[in-house]
């Protein structure tokens, strides 16, 4: 029961979740592991529900001052080609770029060529929310308790066009495109081969990040990953949006107009590569209305909802053989709760799901500004680096055990969009 800003939480798991061997040779789960990285959900009790949580997210804080340096990275996907760009985690600098969110600045060439490391601290991947980037509030939050520590070297891949990043080709911004994480991870593997690394994911950036990591299934590199306000189901969550008032004048509204002006900073680049009616996008309201003439036209889907159905991420759930940690909260009025796959989770000993009864749409404001996302967020990361032996987690292969009953086999990240040249 709430009661003046205090959340409820709740644990769902496998009946055996993931075992997992500490570093003082005693045994613990992956349940037992989240469950004592989530401290109590005390919130803001004037925002007492999840719409008031996420409005407040309007109030423009200035948050943690958490300064980057960019790379350019140049897509080696054979037909996603283009670039995508990188903001790494600095130390405070002085260097201005108006071009890019604020403390922000480019690499020097040279400076970047000198990346590589030997060392074994441990490296955070990033994935912000829809047409957000590294500069997000509720994003710098979460990682700064790491980034003061100094312990954690981080960096946050950019969907392409966000973060005032260019587009370079006809690709956009994609929920289910996976492919510049896993350039990223893979060059980050072999730059810094001493390092575990891990991911965290927000909102859409959520959704991206389990379905790469499903994926990947037992050759996943990630230690551990996190899921934060994923939508799982986004077919389901945008009709729940399109069902409201709310949902449909305020949230539809908020992010097809977010989604428009992004398309609007980069008209000269959509000319130039793709085929999109800049008219149309122009006189579009909705959220949905923009899947609808950009998603499709752009990656070749039938529908909006072909769309939503291809890219969610709540069948590649059962995939993951990775360590992997969601937090949602249970009155989020854009990744709602119908829309949470609870047995899904319960059928995956890889996976844990903790769910808090306020906190709204990557909220969880509490009382002072803080906000409660970071604490089981860094927790989690910080107690699998010092406590686990990472080492000794060996994942099983994907799909049915070979004593299943069933002469068939579930695959829960096949793709209805085929990609012809790859």
């Amino acid at each position: 029961m709430d009661w003046f800003g205090h959340a409820s939480i709740k644990f769902t798991a496998a009946p055996l979740p993931l075992s997992l061997l500490k570093k003082d040779g005693t045994t613990t789960n992956l349940r037992k592991v989240c469950e004592k990285a989530t401290p109590p959900c005390q919130l803001n009790p004037l925002l007492f529900n999840g719409h008031l949580q996420t409005m407040w997210t309007a109030v423009k804080e200035h948050g943690p001052p958490v300064y980057y340096r960019r790379k350019i990275f140049d897509a080696d996907h054979s037909t996603y080609h283009g670039t995508f760009a990188v903001d790494f985690v600095t130390k405070p600098h002085e260097a201005h770029d108006e071009t890019l969110p604020s403390r922000t600045a480019y690499f020097d060439e040279d400076d970047f060529a000198k990346i590589g490391s030997d060392d074994s601290k441990p490296m955070l991947f990033v994935l912000h929310g829809l047409s957000g980037g590294s500069h997000e509030i509720y994003l710098r939050h979460a990682i700064w308790p790491l980034v003061t520590s100094g312990a954690w070297e981080i960096c946050v891949v950019n969907a392409r066009g966000c973060a005032n990043s260019a587009i370079t080709s006809g690709v956009f911004f994609n929920a289910r495109a996976t492919w510049d994480l896993r350039q990223t991870v893979k060059w980050a593997r072999k730059t810094f081969p001493n390092r575990s690394l891990f991911g965290v994911g927000f909102s859409l950036g959520a959704n991206i990040l389990t379905n790469y990591v499903g994926e990947e299934g037992a050759n996943c590199v990630f230690k551990a990953a996190i899921s934060v306000g994923n939508p799982f189901n986004l077919e389901l969550s945008n009709k729940a949006l399109q069902r409201t008032f709310l949902g449909k004048q305020v949230y539809q509204r908020v992010m097809g107009t977010n989604l428009k002006n992004l398309v609007e900073g980069h008209k000269e680049s959509i000319i130039k590569y793709t085929k999109l009616d800049l008219e149309k996008i122009e006189n579009l309201t909705y959220l949905y209305e923009f899947d609808r003439e950009v998603q499709t036209v752009s990656w070749g889907y039938p529908t909006e909802n072909a769309y939503y159905r291809d890219a969610s991420s709540v069948d590649a759930l059962l995939e993951i053989r990775t360590p992997f940690f969601a937090i949602a909260a249970e009155d989020d009025p854009i990744a709602v709760q119908e829309a949470i796959p609870y047995e899904e989770f319960k059928q995956n000993p890889y996976t844990v799901l903790c769910t808090t009864s306020l906190g709204g749409h990557l909220s969880w404001f509490e009382v002072g500004g803080g906000r409660w996302h970071a604490h089981p967020i860094c927790n989690f990361l910080n107690a699998m680096v010092s406590e686990i032996d990472l080492d000794a987690i060996k994942p099983i292969s994907n799909g049915k055990a070979p004593d299943s009953e069933f002469a068939t086999h579930f695959d829960g990240v096949r793709r209805k969009l085929l990609i012809l040249k790859d």
